[in-house]
């Protein structure tokens, strides 16, 4: 049995009477919405991201924990936030991914909510560079019970990997998931899925063979070639790669760079996730990384009230009358993954 179908077998193990019942209202209510041009909204999300913290140890240049230009508030996820988050959405979610901005593992009190959220059934999954996967935080991300692991590693040399992970050190990585692999052969896990997560870009495309080598050599679940989002694009950008396959961009008749995707006037996301961030702010999705359009703050407001109000069916609606007239959907990737 593959590595794939053994996580899909540990998703789909998840997945209990209400949560599956729920899941139906929730995909009923969205091709409703998309029928009537009106948002209906007859579930709870089925997924959520959640913000363990917007520090980070690197300094990408396309990141804004990286380039330290947030215009919101920076700060922890707080622990007992997360647990009374969790247990009003704990009998429908899911799939709970913990990322939004920054390195989880600098909050101290990461794996412990990773643990939290696990034992009451839900699909847990998150994000890392990998830096801080010694020998005692990979045994310790074992026993949480995280199901999906990504490790983000953008290089198989040093030279190449440090031009995007700025800051960063390959050999950490490299150790980091040597440790976490070790670890679930001593424990007899199944679990994390580790997948090894690379970022096309033009300083490392010519690594994409290597690449998926090394992730075979080191024994990790899954390699995953992601597009990258730029910010200035329109008029290329040194980032973006040549091999068209691995660009969400490309030239349109006047030599301008645009998105490939076509913006359409739906969004499968904001029917079925969000994004909370870790000062409990409720935002459409990962691409409102400044949480510009707050459509709740759990602080004030429980989350039932945020996903069924009005600011939300407000924000839906305008999606599906115009979404190119919405900034973060100017970017959107959706569909940019290449599983390898």
């Amino acid at each position: 049995m593959t590595t794939r179908i053994k996580d899909g077998i540990n998703f789909l193990s998840k997945l209990t009477l209400p949560r599956l019942l729920n899941g139906v209202g929730v995909l009923g209510s969205y091709y409703f919405s998309k029928i009537t041009r009106k948002p209906i909204q007859w579930g709870m999300p089925v997924s959520i991201s959640i913000e363990p913290t917007t520090s980070c140890n690197l300094r990408c240049p396309e990141c804004p924990s990286g380039k330290r230009e947030f215009t919101r508030p920076t700060g922890m996820l707080d622990s007992h936030f997360f647990r009374t988050t969790i247990d009003a959405l704990k009998n429908e979610l899911v799939y709970l991914i913990f990322y939004f901005q920054g390195e989880p593992y600098l909050n101290p009190s990461f794996l412990e909510m990773v643990s939290y959220a696990s034992k009451n059934g839900i699909y847990t999954a998150t994000s890392t560079n990998a830096h801080y996967l010694n020998d005692d935080n990979a045994r310790k991300t074992i026993e949480s019970g995280l199901d999906r692991l990504i490790i983000s590693i953008d290089g198989t040399t040093q030279d190449t990997y440090k031009q995007y992970r700025v800051g960063g050190n390959l050999q950490k990585v490299l150790e980091g998931t040597k440790n976490i692999i070790e670890w679930k052969k001593k424990l007899k896990s199944n679990t994390p899925h580790i997948v090894f997560q690379f970022l096309v870009v033009a300083p490392n495309e010519h690594q994409i063979k290597d690449i998926l080598q090394l992730g075979k050599n080191l024994g990790v679940d899954e390699v995953r070639l992601k597009t990258a989002q730029v910010y200035e694009y329109e008029n290329g950008n040194p980032l973006i790669p040549s091999n068209k396959k691995y660009t969400r961009y490309h030239k349109n008749r006047v030599g301008k760079f645009e998105l490939k995707n076509k913006l359409l006037n739906h969004c499968w996301k904001l029917w079925h996730s969000c994004v909370i961030s870790w000062d409990g702010l409720v935002v459409p999705c990962c691409f409102d990384k400044d949480a510009q359009h707050r459509l709740g703050d759990l602080k004030e407001t429980p989350f039932k009230q945020i996903w069924k109000g009005k600011g939300y069916d407000k924000f839906r609606a305008s999606v599906l009358r115009s979404r190119k007239e919405i900034d973060i959907c100017s970017n959107c990737s959706e569909g940019s993954a290449i599983w390898a």
